[in-house]
């Protein structure tokens, strides 16, 4: 049988495309991701803001790609989820999550939901997509469940005219 931390460990790996570069911090009232040149910005409870200066049709298209981003992988069709990525994502590489995320998808039932998606930061070529995030996982070969909730901050490009995620930072909530 798996320990909760195992569980609790491979829950924020699902979550985090493989991401070295994730935050898993738990605190009670202020969460912080630190701006080191790629993201930043501060959760002070539930107050959460979403960008004001985004044209409507950019704001469309990165829901849209955040919305294919969470029902490729809960479909488990890899190559619909690997279209989903940056051809060179900050944090991780594309053979190395579409490994993971292949023996991810072999051993575990695995569900993301999303809620309260709002887009926090935005320019032409990057956008960052906060959410909270419901990971419901029960392991084949035990039957063994857990249902593990964050936040989580998934950050787009834009190639090719398309919003693809590069990098993903999860902040675990306190248990």
């Amino acid at each position: 049988m798996m320990n909760k931390w195992f569980i609790a460990l491979l829950a924020v790996f699902v979550l985090a495309a493989c991401s070295n570069k994730e935050q898993d911090v738990n605190t009670k009232d202020t969460e912080q991701v630190i701006d080191n040149g790629t993201i930043g910005f501060e959760i002070m409870g539930d107050n959460i803001e979403e960008v004001t200066d985004i044209p409507e049709d950019e704001r469309e298209a990165i829901l849209k790609a955040f919305d294919e981003y969470i029902a490729s992988f809960n479909s488990k069709d890899i190559d619909r989820y690997v279209n989903t990525l940056a051809k060179d994502p900050q944090g991780f590489t594309i053979e190395d999550d579409k490994a993971e995320a292949e023996l991810a998808f072999e051993q575990y039932d695995i569900t993301k939901t999303p809620s309260d998606v709002t887009i926090v930061k935005y320019s032409e070529n990057e956008a960052q997509v906060y959410s909270n995030i419901v990971t419901d996982l029960t392991e084949n070969a035990t039957g063994t469940e857990l249902s593990d909730e964050g936040r989580q901050v998934t950050v787009f490009v834009k190639e090719d005219g398309q919003w693809k995620v590069t990098s993903i930072y999860y902040i675990g909530n306190q248990s």
